[in-house]
């Protein structure tokens, strides 16, 4: 019944937003009493951390499935990209500003640990770039890195880009771009544009 309830309330708060979902809607939703879902998690933040840490979980082992495969390191950031958008990032709520806004200590907790993890891969990543030719030799590897990370969660702040004017695809696949556009050779800008123009194709 516990991971019953984390995944539908895990769906509920991914659609809705963490605000907007209370205990009611979860119990209503599973045709279950409140009293049930308080056996298992004792308030609503311990209910709301677990779903988030669970989140966290899947989308690092579907990132390090996709990382063993050691695709072309451009190929990879897409392929991540399109994982963690079909996972989370196109829900209209932005979950993770409303995480951010009313579970802070939650989303600090949440936040060392996805940087650690895209750390450890993006510096993986701009290291075969740069061996494989398509990242310029001369960039400071821990500088890109550390400049990914605070763009990817930048994007998500709704005060800088407000969700009715900028949708969640468009900011992510936008900032994609721009970040490897800034680091590629002309080698790996070739490459760069053949996903585009594919990406274009599929849409």
């Amino acid at each position: 019944m516990k991971d019953k309830i984390i995944q539908k309330s895990t769906d509920l708060f991914l659609k809705l937003g963490f605000k907007s979902v209370t205990m009611d809607d979860i119990a209503n939703e599973m045709a279950i009493s409140k009293k049930t879902i308080y056996t298992h998690f004792k308030n609503k933040t311990a209910l709301v951390k677990e779903c988030t840490c669970n989140v966290l979980h899947n989308i690092t082992t579907g990132i390090d499935e996709i990382c063993s495969l050691e695709q072309n390191p451009i190929e990879e950031l897409f392929e991540i990209k399109k994982f963690v958008m079909g996972t989370i990032e196109a829900e209209q709520s932005s979950p993770q500003y409303q995480l951010q806004k009313y579970y802070p200590e939650i989303f600090e907790g949440i936040k060392e640990s996805h940087f650690e993890k895209m750390m450890e891969c993006t510096r993986k990543n701009l290291r075969r770039g740069i061996e494989q030719g398509l990242y310029r030799s001369n960039l400071n590897i821990d500088f890109i890195a550390r400049l990914y990370f605070l763009g990817i969660h930048g994007i998500k702040d709704q005060n800088l880009f407000p969700i009715e004017k900028f949708s969640t695809q468009f900011l992510t696949e936008e900032y994609l771009e721009y970040h490897i556009r800034g680091i590629v050779t002309p080698e790996g800008f070739l490459t760069l544009k053949k996903f585009i123009k594919e990406h274009q194709t599929n849409d």
